[in-house]
Order: structure tokens, then C-alpha cells, then sequence
């Protein structure tokens, strides 16, 4: 007959070796209580900083995105417009409505004539049109 071990004795049978050491738990009254970290906490904060940190880029990429819709359709504007001369690079221009509703480009200021007004641009090098 086998005499058994203790039950605070932590032995393994088919190694013939004590191993309390190497366990992943707690083997004795004294141990250190085993608990199990709060993760759904963690999960949650890294969440809600992952969210903020995404609707700020969203944020960012959204303004970028109306700019260039905002550049474009004033570059389809004047584009669209008439014009009978070679715009000059760096040179304002000035974009009126005459009586018959259509959009020319030219170089009189607005106070110089009384047509409608419908701003003032300036071409870039990238022959892109800035308004003024």
C-alpha cells in the first residue's frame, strides 16, 4: 500500500517530484489570492479613446475634403465662365453675371461697372483658381 502524501504537500505522481513552485496557481493557505485582472474596463477606456481619436481624424479629413469640394466648384465656376483672353498667372480677375444670366470673367474692378458681381479670383501657378 502507498502511503499518501499530505494534502498541503504538492506532489506529482508521475514525476515523482514536488512541483509547487512551477504551478500556474496557488498551491497553499498562505499563496497570494489569484485574481483575474479587469479587463472589460481596460477594453472599454482604450475603447472610447480609440473612438475619440478616429472622430478627430474623421473631423480633420472631413474639413480637408469640403475645402477641396469648395476649391473645385469655384474652379468649375470660373472655368465655365467666358472669357476672350489668356488669364496671367498671379493676376485677379473678377467674375460677373451679365443680362443674360451668363458668367464672364474680367479684369474691370466692381466698382468700375454695374454688372453682377459674383467675386474676385486669383490664378496660381498650378492654374488653379483662389478666391479673393
Amino acid at each position: 500500500m502507498k502511503k499518501k502524501k499530505p494534502d498541503q504537500v504538492v506532489y506529482n505522481e508521475e514525476d515523482q517530484s514536488y512541483d509547487a513552485s512551477i504551478k500556474p496557481y496557488a498551491t497553499g493557505v498562505g499563496a497570494p489570492k489569484i485574481t483575474t485582472p479587469d479587463t472589460i474596463a481596460w477594453k472599454n477606456t482604450n475603447i472610447d479613446k480609440v473612438n475619440k481619436q478616429v472622430k478627430a481624424r474623421y473631423d480633420e479629413l472631413k474639413v480637408q475634403f469640403d475645402a477641396l469640394i469648395e476649391q473645385f466648384e469655384y474652379n468649375n465656376l470660373v472655368y465655365q465662365a467666358k472669357f476672350n483672353f489668356e488669364p496671367i498667372v498671379g493676376q485677379t480677375y473678377h467674375l460677373y453675371k451679365d443680362t443674360k444670366e451668363q458668367s464672364f470673367l474680367s479684369l474691370i474692378d466692381p466698382t468700375e461697372c454695374n454688372f453682377n458681381h459674383l467675386g474676385s479670383f486669383r490664378l496660381n501657378a498650378d492654374k488653379m483658381w483662389e478666391k479673393l
